[in-house]
């Protein structure tokens, strides 16, 4: 929102939320039946073809958003080094409001105001001739003064402000602007459009590749990394007037007074608008190289869905936890985009990185092994699973990094003996490989209210299961694994009654065990995963172990799995607090470190434990 927003600054179907889309309804289908019953002489393919274009509009913005985030992840070539936070994410959440603007302009303008609009022949050369022309002088030239008035401070704090919000940019910060201010855009716009028709030259090649170029350049303008290779200016010096890159416009987001082109620098050179240092950081941008190392936090797929969950994926779904944007309803239209996902996913078969964050000094990544947990499960696939892990931890170490954690099915026991089997076969590793086990447990044990005196534990029991069982009967507090029976162990007991309140449960827990819990029970997962049956309404569900982040930990802007808003797991915040301490030893297989002193310098370092839910 700009700081003082002015008229028209809301969009007006706002109201309507996630069913925005619904006011294009009555055009797609008007458009649609009129292609399928009128004759072949008659049909109007321009605008049959709308609804498709405004489908490619949206899939080529996603393209540019992944990829941004991807090499800003990375580190290469990355024109701006500063966090993007959540607060950025939500403003710029409406990206995909001036898609259907475009949508409406064009069923009211060329279907129904405008002499000629339908019946568009396919291609004219002429027209993309004058087209060219018609940008390359009205357009850019009064967008250059356009652009320098919304810098005025009347019209800045009204509208304007609210696109420099961001001074780290993303593709979809190009077209992050209040409605009054994106309405003078698409009047500016629409004249070589409206001029090509009028003047007999428009084609519907041309009326989709315009909009289609302004796209291209609008998201290659505010990526954040460059691109644009340097010997392209030296085989035609002059394209450096005709073509921005995107360290040429990003500087407009951090020093404002300068560069305000829209798509060619030529206006701003003649005016004298041009920022001193617009040459340098093109240069010193394109010899970026990839970040340097201190932790990586190596995840995996989850679900078919989950592409669309994590930062590379649905800006609007990696923003909040898994569980609460799983019934958004448009997923389910987006199936032809999660088969092509998961068929990329298998012929690619390697990690990626997903996300950067940087804790003090401290350089965090977040890796990904592109395997699925139906794949995890699969015996037939634990070689694969496991090469591809030991070829994350050693390319993490080649790169200089300190720690690797193993979040998620990526240290079970029957997998790789909770990351054991790695440093088993490479006993010389300089990195040091974390499963972060003793972290659970204390988040865990910390979780138990006071004055409880006996627990359940369900589910498959693991290593943190074992261990935590082993730190509660330590504090006096019995543990009750089977109800009647005979007892695993001396330390788990028999119990014919069910009034116990408190549950650890681990994966494998069943609708049935969860129906013979009191009303009012706590379920406290110890596995990484909350339980995957159907809940109670009137049982209290506690978050697999996980702390709060500390205010320093910089570019958090999307949600890990399930977890809360700046709320990390207990598997990667180990590896996190193991760099910190300087701990020179694994923390993997079998053993557990001292889960006091893990659990002292996790609070130490600024990570606060979760406040426990209140009991149904």
């Amino acid at each position: 929102m700009a700081s003082k927003p002015g008229i028209l600054t809301d969009w007006p179907w706002t109201p309507l939320g996630n069913f925005k889309y619904i006011v294009l309804a009555p055009w797609i289908i008007h458009s649609t039946y009129s292609f399928m019953v009128k004759d072949e002489k008659e049909r109007d393919l321009l605008n049959f073809l709308i609804f498709p274009f405004l489908l490619w509009r949206m899939l080529h913005n996603q393209i540019w958003i992944s990829l941004s985030r991807y090499r800003t992840a990375k580190g290469r070539n990355r024109i701006v080094d500063k966090p993007i936070e959540f607060e950025q994410v939500d403003r710029e959440r409406n990206w995909d409001d001036q898609i259907i603007l475009s949508g409406i302009l064009f069923y009211v303008v060329f279907g129904k105001m405008l002499p000629g609009g339908t019946q568009l022949p396919i291609w004219r050369l002429d027209g993309v001739i004058l087209m060219a022309l018609l940008h390359a002088g009205p357009v850019e030239f009064v967008y250059y003064w356009l652009h320098r008035a919304l810098h005025h401070h009347y019209l800045y704090s009204r509208y304007h402000s609210h696109h420099h919000s961001s001074i780290v940019t993303e593709p979809i910060t190009s077209v992050t602007h209040p409605f009054a201010e994106l309405i003078t855009y698409y009047v500016l716009f629409s004249t070589p459009l409206i001029t090509t028709v009028l003047t007999g030259a428009g084609s519907i090649v041309l009326a989709f590749g315009y909009i289609t170029y302004i796209d291209l350049m609008n998201n290659m303008g505010h990526c954040n990394f460059e691109l644009i290779p340097k010997w392209l200016f030296t085989i035609f010096p002059p394209l450096k007037y005709l073509m921005y890159t995107p360290s040429f416009h990003s500087l407009h987001h951090t020093q404002f007074r300068a560069n305000y082109s829209l798509f060619m620098p030529l206006y701003d050179y003649l005016f004298s608008t041009v920022d001193k240092t617009s040459d340098t950081l093109y240069e010193t941008s394109l010899k970026k190289q990839d970040d340097s190392l201190d932790v990586v936090y190596l995840t995996h797929l989850t679900t078919p869905e989950s592409i669309y969950h994590m930062r590379l994926g649905l800006v609007s779904l990696a923003s909040k936890p898994h569980h609460h944007a799983s019934s958004e309803w448009y997923k389910w239209l987006l199936w032809p985009v999660t088969l092509l996902s998961m068929m990329i996913t298998w012929i690619y078969g390697r990690t990626f990185v997903v996300e950067r964050n940087r804790l003090n000094k401290l350089k965090l990544q977040t890796w990904a092994i592109s395997k699925y947990n139906m794949q995890y499960f699969s015996q037939r696939q634990n070689e694969s699973i496991n090469r591809l892990i030991e070829e994350a931890i050693l390319e993490a170490e080649e790169k200089g990094a300190r720690v690797i954690s193993l979040g998620l099915l990526n240290q079970g026991e029957e997998l790789n003996r909770y990351g054991g089997l790695f440093v088993h076969k490479n006993p010389e590793l300089k990195i040091k490989v974390v499963d972060g086990s003793s972290l659970a447990v204390a988040v865990l044990t910390n979780s138990i209210p006071d004055g409880t005196t006996q627990v359940v534990i369900r589910g498959i029991l693991t290593k943190v299961a074992y261990a935590t069982a082993f730190a509660l009967c330590q504090k006096g507090i019995q543990l009750i694994r089977s109800f009647g029976g005979k007892s695993e162990s001396k330390n788990l007991l028999v119990s014919r009654s069910y009034c116990q309140k408190i549950w650890l449960v681990g994966n494998g827990l069943t609708e049935e065990e969860q129906s013979k819990a009191e009303r009012g029970t706590m379920f406290v997962p110890f596995s990484q995963f909350p339980p995957a049956k159907k809940r109670r309404k009137d049982c209290t569900y506690h978050l697999t172990p996980a702390m709060a982040t500390p205010a320093a930990l910089e570019n958090v802007d999307s949600c890990e799995n399930w977890l809360p808003r700046r709320v990390m797991s207990a598997w990667r915040i180990g590896g996190i607090v193991h760099a910190l301490e300087g701990w020179n030893e694994h923390e993997c297989g079998y053993t557990i470190s001292n889960v006091d002193t893990v659990w002292d310098a996790a609070l130490r370092h600024g990570f606060v434990p979760l406040t426990i839910p209140t009991q149904s």
